[in-house]
């Protein structure tokens, strides 16, 4: 089950954060991925992201919103849409969506 959570902005936006397994095999199947969503409302959030080939997104409650600094993170990106393999570890950089959906290049054959 996915966790995650939404915070509210003063201008009526909101910010959606879930924690879901990875989708794509190169992150590693048993490593987390947190994706954070910008949009103008909760609804409009999970559209995007079952747009991108997330079908099974679902915002259950509001345990895990999402921190004050993910919230700075996704608000400066021009997409709206980021994603990080290990939510625990602050140090790895936050990626555009498209890297973690795009399909993994295949082994040049000679």
């Amino acid at each position: 089950m996915a966790g995650g959570g939404f915070s509210k902005l003063p201008n009526g936006s909101v910010v959606v954060a879930i924690t879901l397994p990875s989708p794509v095999q190169g992150v590693g199947p048993d490593t987390p991925v947190r994706v954070l969503v910008h949009a103008a409302n909760r609804a409009r959030a999970l559209t995007r992201l079952r747009n991108l080939g997330l079908r099974a997104v679902y915002l259950r409650g509001n345990a895990e919103p999402p921190t004050p600094d993910e919230i700075t993170a996704v608000l400066h990106h021009p997409d709206g849409l980021l994603w990080r393999a290990r939510p625990e570890r602050a140090q790895e950089l936050w990626h555009p969506i498209q890297a973690l959906l795009r399909p993994a290049l295949p082994a040049r054959q000679s």
